[in-house]
């Protein structure tokens, strides 16, 4: 697999900045929830692709270190497989996800619920 570039990287951050912009936008709740959806997957959603990555470079760092700052290096890779586990916990926002995907469901079939009024 060829390594990933930062080019490839800003472009993935630029995207998650185009998503907030148009989420500010206030637009059709379903259409923000099935955007969402793919980025708060518990399987396969950023919070856990991110947790691996930090544990990734953890290792990456962990491996490579030389014997100076051996102490220092360690600290920093215990906090980054901190963050790490941090990040993993962020996986329940998929279930935070189907509640208001229900929600939503629920206001739909009620006339002229929440804003609409």
């Amino acid at each position: 697999m060829p390594a990933p570039t930062p080019d490839a990287l800003n472009t993935l951050t630029d995207t998650l900045a185009d998503l907030t912009e148009y989420l500010r936008e206030n637009p059709d709740p379903a259409e923000a929830l099935a955007l969402i959806e793919p980025l708060l997957d518990e399987y396969t959603g950023l919070p856990v692709h991110f947790a691996d990555t930090l544990r990734a470079l953890a290792r990456t760092i962990q491996e490579h270190q030389t014997g100076v700052g051996t102490a220092h290096v360690s600290l920093l890779v215990a906090e980054l497989r901190t963050a790490a586990w941090e990040q993993s916990d962020q996986h329940t926002l998929h279930y935070v996800l189907d509640e208001l995907r229900a929600l939503h469901k629920t206001a739909e079939s009620e006339p002229e619920c929440g804003p609409c009024r």
